[in-house]
C-alpha cells in the first residue's frame, strides 16, 4: 500500500487555488464582489490580453488597514462571518475568505489601499504566496489590486486556458452581471485600453440594461413587481413576441447575487405559457428579496447555485408577478420599415417636386393667393377649419370672415349638426392576402391579422372561461386505438377530458371510445384530436391546470378557421373585430403572435411624405 503523505503547505495552496481561480474570469469576479461588498459605488476593471497578463480592479470603497492588509491574503480570512450561526444569514457576496489568497498563489498580486480616515495608505506585494513588499504609502481612499502573470508558476493549468479574445469575453460576461446585479454602482470596463463598458450607476435597472444587454433588448422589456410573505420580486421581462431560441437573456439576482435557479426559470415560463411560442424563451433580469436565513448560497464554490427552504413560495411570487405584467403591459408587435434610400428632396426644391408630381398648386398656397370670396355650403365636408372663423372651401378658396352669430346662422343652425360619439373605434376590413392573413385598417394603423392564430385563440379563450364546454353527441362512438404510453394518458386523465367536453372510455387492448366531443368539432376530427392530445399530455407537465389548457389549446387548434380556407367578409370582419378590440387575443395558444400593426407613419415614412 501506497505511504500516505500530508501535503506541503505551498501545493495545498496550489489545489485549493483551484476551487476559486480557474480562469482570469473568475479572479475578476471575486475581486468585483470584494469591492462591492466595501461599499464602493464606482468601479474600474482593466484587462490585457485577456487578463491573463495583466488585470486591475479599482474601487472607492472603505479599504483597508495598515495592520490588517497581510491577514487578507491569509486563508479563511474574513470579515464577513465569525462564528458559525453567521453562516445562517449571510448578506455579502463574498465570505469565505479565500479569493486573496487563492489569486495570490497562483500570480503576482500588488495592492494599494487607504481608509477613508488614515492619512496614509499602504502597498502590499505577494507573489505565489509569498511577500515581497509591505510598506505605508501615500494613495488615494479605496483600494486598487492589480493581478499579473496569472499561472506564471503552475504552467499546467496555463495551457487550459483559452485564446486572449475567449478570456476577455469571459471577464466582460462577468462585468455584465454584476452590473445588472448592482445598477446602483458605476462600471468601467476597460480591455486593451479601449473602454466598452459604461454604466450610469444610478440605479435605474433599465439603464444597466440599456448599457449592457444593449438598445434592442431594453426596449422590448416590461416591469414587473409582485411580493408573497416575505418574498419579493421586480425587475424586467421581455414581450412575448420578443422571446429568443435560448435562454442566453436570462437573469436572475438573489439578495444582489446572480444565481442559476430552475425554479425562477420554470415559474417565468411557466408564466409565459400560452404567449410565447414554442420552442423561444423569455428573456428576463429578475431582482429576488428573501430573508438570508431561508436560502443556503453556500452550495457550490462559485455561489452561483443556491437552495431555498421554500420553493413553492419563490415559484409563486415569481409566476404571480410576471404573469399579472404580461396580462396588463403587452402590446401588439409592430412593424417597423426600412427608410427608403430615395429622397427627392436631396436634388430639387420642394416647390419643384411639388409641381413636377402632383402638377398643381397646394391649397394651402390657393388660400392665401387668392382674394376671399363668400362661400354656399350645403354638407358639412364642403369645408375646412382655418383659424377661429375662417374656413376653407374644397375648391381652395378661402370664406370671407364672419362673427360667431354670422357663422351660427349659415353654418351650424341649417345643418343641425349633431356630434358623433363613438363607443368603439371603426375598424375597416381592407382584404385577404394569401388566403391567410386579413388586413384590416383602425385609427392610424393597419393591423395584419393571421385569421387561423385569431380564431384559434377567440376559441381557446372561450373554452377556458365556459365551467361547462357544450357536448355534441355522435351517432356512433369513434374508436381510437393508441401506443401504450398514450392509451394510459388517456385514461388517467378522463375527468380533463370531460371538463373540455369530450366523453371517453375505455375500451381494453390500448383502445379507447370517443361518445362526444366538443361542439366545435365533428367525428371525423375525433379520431386525430385524442391522438394529439394523448401525445401532449405525454410530455406535458403533471399540473392539473396546465394539462387542461393542452387539451383545450388542441380543441382550439381542431376547431378553428384554417389558413388558405375560403373566409367570407363578414367572417373576416367579426374575426377583425374581436381581435383588435381586446388585448387578451394577442398571442395563439402555441404562442404565435396573432396580429402584428404598422402605423400610417411607417408608411408615409415609405413613400416619402415625411422624413
Amino acid at each position: 500500500m501506497p505511504k500516505i503523505n500530508v501535503l506541503p503547505k505551498n501545493v495545498a495552496e496550489l489545489i485549493a487555488a483551484g476551487e476559486v481561480v480557474e480562469r482570469p474570469a473568475s479572479v475578476i469576479k471575486e475581486l468585483v464582489e470584494n469591492s462591492i461588498d466595501a461599499g464602493a459605488n464606482f468601479i474600474t476593471v482593466e484587462i490585457k490580453r485577456g487578463g491573463i497578463t495583466y488585470m486591475r480592479v479599482t474601487d472607492n470603497g472603505c479599504g483597508i488597514s495598515f495592520g490588517d492588509v497581510p491577514t487578507a491574503f491569509l486563508r479563511h480570512a474574513t470579515s464577513k462571518i465569525k462564528t458559525d450561526e453567521d453562516l445562517n444569514s449571510i448578506g455579502t457576496l463574498g465570505f469565505r475568505g479565500e479569493a486573496l489568497a487563492a489569486v495570490s498563489s497562483v500570480a503576482k498580486v500588488e495592492m494599494l489601499t487607504a481608509p477613508e480616515d488614515s492619512m496614509m495608505g499602504t502597498h502590499y506585494v505577494i507573489e505565489g504566496g509569498e511577500e515581497k513588499l509591505y510598506e505605508e504609502i501615500g494613495c488615494p481612499k479605496g483600494t486598487t489590486i492589480i493581478i499579473r502573470d496569472i499561472f506564471y508558476n503552475t504552467p499546467a493549468r496555463m495551457k487550459f486556458l483559452k485564446k486572449d479574445v475567449s478570456e476577455a469575453n469571459a471577464c466582460a460576461a462577468v462585468i455584465d452581471r454584476i452590473a445588472l446585479s448592482h445598477p446602483e454602482v458605476s462600471f468601467k470596463l476597460i480591455r486593451d485600453g479601449k473602454q466598452t463598458l459604461m454604466t450610469t450607476g444610478d440605479g435605474s435597472i433599465k439603464s444597466a440594461v440599456y448599457s449592457v444587454l444593449g438598445r434592442e433588448f431594453s426596449h422590448s422589456l416590461i416591469e414587473t413587481e409582485g411580493e408573497i410573505g416575505s418574498v419579493s420580486v421586480k425587475g424586467l421581462i421581455c414581450k412575448p413576441f420578443a422571446c429568443k431560441p435560448t435562454r442566453n437573456n436570462q437573469f436572475t439576482f438573489l439578495n444582489g447575487r446572480l444565481v442559476r435557479s430552475g425554479t425562477v426559470v420554470a415559474a417565468v415560463e411557466q408564466a409565459y405559457k400560452n404567449s410565447a411560442m414554442i420552442g423561444k424563451f423569455p428573456g428576463f433580469v429578475l431582482y429576488l428579496t428573501i430573508p438570508c436565513d431561508t436560502v443556503d448560497v453556500n452550495v457550490h464554490p462559485a455561489k452561483t447555485e443556491v437552495r431555498f427552504s421554500d420553493e413553492k413560495r419563490i415559484f409563486d411570487a415569481v409566476y404571480s408577478a410576471v404573469k399579472a405584467s404580461l396580462s396588463v403591459s403587452d402590446t401588439r408587435p409592430e412593424v417597423k420599415l426600412n427608410t427608403p434610400t430615395f429622397n427627392p428632396f436631396q436634388h430639387i426644391k420642394a416647390n419643384e417636386y411639388r409641381q413636377q408630381v402632383i402638377g398643381e398648386e397646394t391649397i394651402a398656397e390657393k388660400v392665401y393667393e387668392k382674394e376671399p370670396k363668400k362661400v354656399t355650403f350645403n354638407q358639412p365636408n364642403d369645408f375646412g377649419f382655418v383659424n377661429r372663423y375662417s374656413f376653407v372651401a374644397k375648391d381652395g378658396s378661402k370664406l370671407k370672415p364672419m362673427t360667431k352669430e354670422e357663422f351660427k346662422e349659415t353654418v351650424v343652425t341649417p345643418l343641425k349638426a349633431e356630434p358623433i360619439i363613438e363607443d368603439k373605434p371603426q375598424i375597416k376590413v381592407i382584404g385577404e392576402a394569401f388566403s391567410t392573413y386579413i388586413i384590416a385598417e383602425m385609427k392610424e394603423s393597419v393591423f395584419m391579422i393571421d385569421k387561423h392564430a385569431a380564431h384559434e385563440r377567440i376559441l381557446f379563450n372561450k373554452l377556458k372561461k365556459e365551467q361547462k364546454v357544450e357536448v355534441q353527441p355522435l351517432l356512433a362512438p369513434v374508436s381510437v386505438t393508441l401506443a401504450r404510453e398514450e392509451y394510459d394518458a388517456v385514461i388517467n386523465n378522463t375527468e380533463a377530458l370531460e371538463n373540455a367536453g369530450f366523453e371517453v372510455e375505455d375500451f381494453g387492448s390500448s383502445c379507447v371510445l370517443v361518445r362526444a366531443v366538443p361542439t366545435f368539432l365533428t367525428s371525423e376530427d375525433a379520431s386525430s384530436v385524442i391522438s394529439e392530445i394523448a401525445s401532449k399530455l405525454i410530455s406535458g407537465t403533471s399540473l392539473i391546470t396546465e394539462r387542461q389548457e393542452h387539451i383545450l389549446s388542441t380543441v382550439a387548434c381542431k376547431a378553428a378557421i384554417k389558413a388558405g380556407g375560403k373566409t367570407s367578409i363578414l367572417e373576416m370582419q367579426s374575426l377583425a373585430e374581436k381581435v383588435l378590440l381586446d388585448d387578451e387575443i394577442m398571442y395563439c395558444p402555441h404562442g404565435r403572435p396573432v396580429a402584428f400593426e404598422i402605423k400610417k407613419r411607417e408608411l408615409e415614412k415609405q413613400f416619402g411624405r415625411i422624413q
